[in-house]
């Protein structure tokens, strides 16, 4: 006979507390929760330290530093319950501390333990460790074959020759000055890009003067202004000239004629540049906040103590291409001939086509034009602008290099190639597809010491190089610095000579596209000459029908910068 169950038997069930009851345990086992034991311990812990050390005083100056520790915990917890600026500080007071201390040093942990050879950004740990080892002529030899993924997708490599040439013996340079300039100057072709005093200490402007003077190559002192630690030098200079027109300016931010004669007269000044925009922030301003112009900072660059020191996002002295053409020549002039052109990041394509129409219009041509690339990075700039506009260097150069063959200009102006060089495979990539020249701000800040702490903006960089502290540029040796800026000078020139040899070359000048090539996928291959098609001499002006000119060169109007829709 089954057993049949009482369906109507009441099954007995936890009782549960009062909802009233339930909240008011809760608030009091609060404090031994996860969230917020750590500070309960340090409270109590606190507290018996103190009672022990009244109830016994004679082991009260004993405790008195645990007693200290543990009372600052206290109220460091009592503060992160407090404060409304971080949620997890609230809700972990005291344990959230740790994940800020990971993320502070989280870089450092990366690039010292986790990083491989090829990994780190913007610049790999190799490429760092070969400027270091060059800078401190140490072997900068690699065993075993390279690391390289020769099949991936985006490889690049250069052609050699099966008869190559003799090391040349002179260093390689190139003579900058058009018709039209009395004072040509012979450049080196690696020289130091443009990094103002203000963002670097003086140490390492005064390091990266005179290591170009010693190496014989210039340095270009940025739109800051041309510092005392430019000229104590007596290195070669780039004089670059910002919207901002710092050491050349009225008080109302307007270009001052005379100061800028004034200044560009001087001997060890040999080139005038205007920077239009720069890589890594091209259209975007910058403020200098009043606290910071100091007494120094107001007298170089001619700005008022005590009032926020502007750098507008576009130039006051002319508004058109035809009064940029304008302005430069002037520029020329009143430097005394001296060669005189302008820095640009590509931004649209019509902008730059109109700038040859006014050449064409006016009969005045730049004697140079230094191409930045969007992945330019000595200025710190908002992420949207840092990864996200401007034309990439190579596209740059080689759109520069075709419109000025497009129009028949190429034989007058040179072209100056800035924007993550720092080798010697950089260098010749860049000067087959057009450069003429190379220009390097991160490679020399990493001769001098620079870490890629990721840290030139808050003015606490750890090897004294991007910072106006004081006590932190001190770290910078001033005369050990300048032999390493030369010898990675040297040694990267070095290495670029042996390349061009090795392609069956004399100079860099003789780079062309189709002495390299791109794997575009993992089983192609194309040349450069493929990837970077040529324009035909004047054939902007016979009419092209290429489509990376046709339209915007039928947009670009002389008298404007707005294209003709």
């Amino acid at each position: 006979m089954g057993i049949v169950a009482d369906d109507n038997k009441t099954h007995a069930s936890p009782k549960r507390l009062p909802l009233a009851e339930e909240g008011i345990m809760e608030t009091l086992l609060l404090p031994f929760s996860p969230r917020f034991i750590v500070l309960t311990i340090c409270a109590v812990v606190t507290a018996l330290l103190i009672g022990i050390g009244i109830s016994d005083g004679k082991i009260f100056d004993i405790l008195l530093i645990p007693i200290l520790i543990f009372g600052a915990l206290t109220l460091l917890g009592v503060r992160d319950l407090l404060q409304k600026s971080h949620a997890v500080l609230r809700n972990y007071p005291i344990s959230a501390h740790i994940r800020f201390l990971l993320e502070e040093i989280r870089p450092e942990m990366r690039q010292y333990f986790f990083e491989s050879e090829k990994d780190g950004m913007p610049f790999s740990r190799d490429t760092r460790a070969v400027v270091y080892q060059r800078a401190k002529m140490e072997l900068d030899k690699r065993p075993f074959g390279t690391q390289e993924d020769v099949y991936r997708e985006g490889y690049e490599w250069m052609h050699h020759s099966v008869s190559p040439k003799a090391h040349a013996t002179e260093k390689f340079r190139v003579v900058i000055g058009g018709p039209d300039c009395a004072k040509p100057y012979s450049a080196s072709v690696f020289n130091i890009s443009a990094m103002s005093f203000g963002a670097l200490s003086p140490n390492a402007v005064r390091a990266l003067n005179a290591g170009a003077k010693k190496g014989g190559f210039a340095h270009d002192t940025g739109e800051g202004g041309v510092s005392p630690y430019h000229r104590e030098m007596g290195g070669d200079i780039i004089w670059e000239i910002g919207s901002g027109y710092f050491g050349c300016r009225h008080l109302d931010g307007s270009f001052d004629p005379e100061a800028f004669a004034r200044v560009a007269g001087d001997d060890q000044i040999k080139m005038v540049e205007l920077k239009v925009s720069q890589g890594a922030k091209p259209g975007h301003g910058g403020v200098l906040p009043a606290a910071k112009v100091s007494e120094e900072i107001s007298k170089i660059r001619g700005v008022a103590m005590g009032e926020d020191c502007i750098s507008p996002a576009s130039h006051r002295a002319f508004s058109t291409p035809v009064g940029m053409m304008q302005f430069i020549a002037e520029m020329r002039r009143l430097s005394g001939g001296k060669p005189a052109g302008f820095k640009l990041c590509i931004g649209h394509p019509w902008e730059f086509l109109a700038i040859c129409k006014a050449m064409l219009q006016t009969g005045i041509y730049p004697d140079f034009i230094v191409v930045d690339g969007n992945e330019g990075g000595t200025g710190a700039a908002p992420l949207e602008f840092m990864d996200h506009l401007g034309m990439p260097m190579r596209e740059g150069v080689n759109f520069v290099h075709n419109a000025l063959v497009g129009i028949n200009a190429r034989g007058r102006i040179k072209i100056g190639a800035s924007g993550k060089i720092a080798t010697a495979f950089d260098m010749a990539r860049a000067m087959a597809i057009g450069a003429d020249w190379c220009n390097s701000a991160r490679g020399f800040m990493f001769s001098l010491g620079c870490i890629q702490s990721l840290s030139c903006h808050t003015d606490r960089c750890p090897t004294g190089v991007a910072t106006q502290d004081p006590t932190r540029a001190r770290a910078l040796y001033v005369p050990l610095k300048i032999d390493r800026v030369h010898n990675y000078h040297h040694a990267t020139l070095h290495s670029l000579t042996e390349l061009i040899a090795a392609a069956g070359l004399e100079h860099p000048q003789q780079l062309r596209p189709i002495h390299f090539s791109q794997r575009t996928s993992t089983t192609q291959v194309k040349s450069f000459a493929q990837l970077y098609p040529a324009l035909r001499p004047g054939e902007l002006l016979e009419g092209t029908e290429d489509p990376r000119f046709r339209d915007a060169w039928q947009m670009a109007r002389a008298e404007t910068f707005q294209p003709a829709l």
